[in-house]
């Protein structure tokens, strides 16, 4: 089984986020850079804003006419005080695009949009800036989201093993799906040939692997711990940051993950752009993915999940059960 998508679409994904992926492995291993604050406090880093200035102006040259819904703006960039930064914002985005200068990255990263129409990427530059700054997992996420549904989504996960099976510990990993195609990884450094990934055949929850993020500030802790000593799971939880968990789940690695609103977060919802890549792929490799009541994400409301509540993401096999425990949990 061979991957065999020559549409336009997928090529440009895959050669985009690649380089993405590669740049931002480059900045983290030359700076382990100190973070700026956005106005909600968490960090961001010259790593965010250099990968999503790189990917809008491939965007912009590659299809024109397609919008893009993003993370980051350039407003904090464009400060006096911000000048180092945005230098070395420049520097990097130069070694993509030798001609890049520093009113040009902060337009690149400008381009995106809040309001989409039917057609639109998204992109999470830096998906788990926090575990970009421990050195943990991240991930560059890119998705094709046409009249609500995700079509195309591509993950680069620099510091993920290589899932290829041929490659080092923690080379990276290049992830692709394209919706009816499954779901495919190559290593990140090579563009060698794709392999098909599967989710986990696993169908006893108590041998279920549930992986969690290590940061806590949109979930419900105590939740998912009651979750998972519902289901009986006998694991330890396996810990990373951003779309990895998505990785994992859809190359067998794992086979159950939840997203539960925080307590003092009661009307969160997740940005689209930290879902559409991982989500897709997931499913492709044979996964289900569902909001905490079963229904399908929306990805057409806007940049916000704005009409479900939570996550779930499983293997398939364990689904059924997972939502019983959840309904269990919250009656």
């Amino acid at each position: 089984m061979r991957f065999t998508s020559h549409n336009p679409e997928a090529q440009f994904a895959l050669h985009a986020v690649r380089q993405a992926a590669l740049l931002a492995r480059q900045v983290q291993d030359e700076l382990a850079p100190p973070a700026l604050l956005k106005a909600d406090r968490s960090p961001v880093t010259v790593a965010d804003y250099a990968v999503q200035a790189a990917l809008s102006r491939a965007l912009a040259q590659a299809f024109p006419a397609d919008s893009l819904v993003a993370e980051e703006t350039s407003a904090a960039l464009q400060t006096p005080d911000s000048a180092p930064t945005l230098a070395q914002v420049t520097e990097y985005v130069s070694r993509l695009v030798p001609d890049a200068t520093p009113p040009a990255v902060c337009a690149w990263i400008d381009r995106r949009q809040a309001e989409p129409g039917a057609r639109f990427w998204t992109c999470d530059p830096i998906d788990g800036t926090k575990g970009f700054l421990r050195r943990g997992q991240y991930a560059v996420a890119l998705a094709l989201v046409v009249a609500g549904q995700v079509q195309l989504g591509v993950l680069g996960c620099p510091r993920l093993d290589d899932l290829t099976g041929s490659g080092a510990e923690g080379s990276g990993a290049l992830l692709i799906a394209v919706r009816g195609q499954g779901a495919w990884v190559a290593a990140l450094a090579e563009p060698g040939s794709l392999v098909p990934l599967s989710v986990s055949d696993c169908q006893e929850a108590q041998q279920a692997r549930l992986v969690r993020s290590f940061a806590a500030e949109h979930t419900n802790v105590e939740l998912v711990d009651r979750l998972a000593r519902q289901l009986g799971t006998q694991a330890p939880p396996l810990r990373v940051d951003s779309q990895v968990k998505y990785a994992l789940l859809a190359a067998g690695k794992a086979e159950l993950m939840l997203r539960v609103l925080p307590v003092d977060q009661p009307f969160y919802h997740d940005k689209i752009w930290d879902v559409a890549a991982g989500a897709l792929i997931v499913q492709e490799a044979g996964g289900c993915v569902t909001d905490l009541d079963g229904r399908e994400l929306d990805f057409g409301a806007g940049p916000t999940l704005a009409h479900n509540r939570g996550i779930l993401v499983s293997n398939k096999h364990l689904h059924p059960e997972a939502r019983r425990a959840i309904e269990a949990c919250q009656a």
